[in-house]
């Protein structure tokens, strides 16, 4: 049991400069006795008001240098103050505020609120086992406007999807990765090395990009990319779900449409998922 969407943001000052973390974080635990479930014997179980307190107490107290390392903190916490604690999970989400430049210099104290992906992490402890760390980005939608088709698919009678050399390929992007045992990473070099990568293997060489045979394809290259140099990932999963383009017919009108003028298929959408590790 515990406490979902603790919604707050921690503000933190250095002279005239601000920095802001705004976050969601939900925190459950799990009690070495089940007797508030069998017995209604409630004199072990921490109110879920007392965990919400925790998490603003922890982010009043120690701050929140990195997700990951907060929620470790509240992992930390709840494992060494409550002995009647056999496991803590939390997870920790951030709104994506960036600091606002005006001409290119950075404003002291105002910020722009970017959609261009959320970060999440999760922290994890069973009482005498590891401290494990995921850590993830969602919401990051993606597109390129040519070098992907799909071509060479199964077909029968109930096919009706025709081949394609040259499309659009758009989607929204998941991706978690583990660290395994948790050990002194720099949290937020990792995490923007990650989403460099994914980018990379998404979109190709700036100049003239890569071809992506398929959403599959594309998401198993975002994979290998990260894994291959980020040597602190121990396992990957991504999820693309799929946004695909019609090209509007424009006879009617008496104009002929190349490509120029298409409209979203919003559902059913398509969606490819995979999870990659190390051996």
């Amino acid at each position: 049991y515990g406490k979902n969407t603790i919604k707050f943001l921690r503000l933190h000052r250095e002279g005239k400069k601000h920095f802001v973390k705004e976050v969601e974080v939900c925190t459950h635990l799990r009690l070495t006795s089940a007797q508030e479930y069998l017995e209604g014997n409630n004199c072990l179980v921490i109110p879920t008001d007392t965990i919400k307190n925790i998490v603003l107490v922890l982010a009043k107290e120690k701050g929140i240098p990195t997700l990951e390392q907060f929620a470790i903190d509240i992992c930390q916490h709840f494992m060494t103050t409550f002995c009647q604690v056999a496991y803590v999970k939390t997870y920790v989400q951030e709104v994506p505020w960036q600091r606002l430049h005006e001409n290119g210099v950075p404003h002291v104290h105002s910020f722009i609120h970017v959609p261009d992906g959320i970060r999440f992490c999760e922290a994890e402890q069973c009482r005498n086992g590891p401290l494990v760390v995921f850590a993830g980005i969602k919401d990051l939608k993606l597109m390129k406007a040519t070098q992907s088709g799909f071509e060479g698919f199964y077909k029968n009678e109930h096919t009706t999807l025709p081949e394609r050399h040259d499309r659009i390929l758009c989607g929204e992007l998941f991706c978690k990765w583990s660290y395994g045992e948790c050990k002194d990473f720099d949290f937020d070099c990792i995490w923007n090395k990650i989403r460099e990568c994914i980018l990379e293997a998404f979109a190709g060489p700036p100049d003239c990009g890569e071809y992506s045979p398929s959403y599959q394809k594309t998401v198993n290259s975002i994979q290998m990319l990260v894994l291959s140099k980020v040597s602190q990932v121990q396992v990957i999963e991504v999820v693309l779900n799929n946004t695909f383009y019609n090209i509007v017919d424009m006879k009617n009108l008496g104009l002929t449409n190349d490509k120029e003028v298409l409209v979203p298929v919003e559902t059913p959408y398509g969606s490819c998922a995979c999870t990659l590790g190390r051996k």
